[in-house]
């Protein structure tokens, strides 16, 4: 397995609207085991492959405690949503910054699963707001974009301020 690099807010690549996927197979297996990797390596619950430069609708998910119940959502369509919950998100592609987001506490979703097998699945809790959390990425939207604009772009000027410090270090 091979640990993929993460894009970072602001890349205008993370705004890419992600494709649907047309062929599940063992090059498109291998990238999932790919992302998981790197979404535990990252330390986080969820990823989508526009985090990781790839825009197909794709995404990796895993709350459990244990890091043991890895789900693969490809081409991910939410059917149902229902209640509010408002939660701390963070995101891989904004390091260390966390905000409060309302999302839909409970979710019906249907997806591939990683045989290409059709799986509808109800989501509550930490798993409904981490699919749709992804999902956004896969339409070219961040979490930050449920901020206001002077949250994000403080965020946006802090991330590129360390970047460019990143840079001058390397350099």
């Amino acid at each position: 397995m091979a640990k993929l690099k993460i894009l970072e807010f602001p890349d205008p690549r993370l705004r890419t609207k992600a494709a649907l996927i047309d062929v599940v197979d063992d090059q498109l297996r291998i990238f999932i085991d790919d992302m998981l990797e790197t979404m535990y390596e990252a330390s986080g619950i969820g990823l989508a492959a526009t985090q990781v430069d790839v825009h197909k609708r794709l995404l990796v998910t895993d709350v459990s405690s244990e890091k043991n119940e890895p789900l693969a959502l490809i081409n991910p369509v939410i059917l149902e949503k229902d209640g509010v919950i408002v939660t701390g998100e963070g995101c891989l592609s904004v390091p260390g910054y966390y905000e409060e987001v309302e999302r839909a506490e409970n979710i019906k979703v249907r997806f591939l699963d990683r045989e290409g097998d059709e799986v509808e699945l109800d989501a509550q809790g930490l798993l409904a707001v981490c699919i749709q959390h992804e999902i956004d990425h896969l339409d070219g939207k961040l979490f930050v974009d449920y901020l206001s604009e002077v949250k994000r772009s403080r965020i946006r000027k802090k991330l590129e301020k360390e970047r460019r410090q990143q840079t001058a270090v390397v350099s």
